[in-house]
């Protein structure tokens, strides 16, 4: 089985390009996913993953998400090689995204305000009043970049 779920920040806006052979949309960026534990002494540490989302889920990737912001990412990893200009083969390993959901705290005229989206699946319940959210983050979050 291939799964992976992500919970990080964006270390840049989503990059949109399109394929040479049909003109599909595909949107790259990188997450910055803290590290669960730390080393006494030491400060926390990131690891800097490279996801790419494609056609309609890398839209709304490009159109909603912001460098900083907080998001959950569900997909696959993926290894791919080619040769550069110069005919060294190159590898590159990248998380292909099947969902992805907005995971920061709700803020007032937030684009997200009216309840998380999966591109995939639409609009997620929001949690009834008094619940809580597995996504909600603390005010006091550090950026690791």
């Amino acid at each position: 089985m291939n799964k992976v779920i992500l919970m990080g920040r964006l270390t840049r806006d989503p990059e949109v390009r399109y394929t040479q052979t049909n003109n599909t949309l595909v949107a790259s960026f990188s997450l910055a996913v803290n590290r669960r534990f730390t080393k006494q002494g030491e400060e926390r540490q990131a690891d800097f993953i490279n996801i790419v989302a494609w056609s309609k889920l890398g839209e709304f990737c490009s159109k909603y998400f912001k460098k900083g912001q907080q998001v959950g990412v569900i997909g696959r990893i993926q290894t791919r090689t080619w040769d550069d200009e110069q005919g060294q083969k190159r590898y590159i390993t990248e998380v292909v995204a099947e969902e992805a959901y907005f995971a920061d705290s709700k803020k007032e005229g937030d684009a997200s305000a009216n309840g998380s989206f999966d591109a995939t699946f639409g609009t997620m319940p929001q949690p009834a009043a008094g619940e809580g959210s597995d996504f909600e983050i603390s005010s006091g979050d550090d950026l690791p970049f």
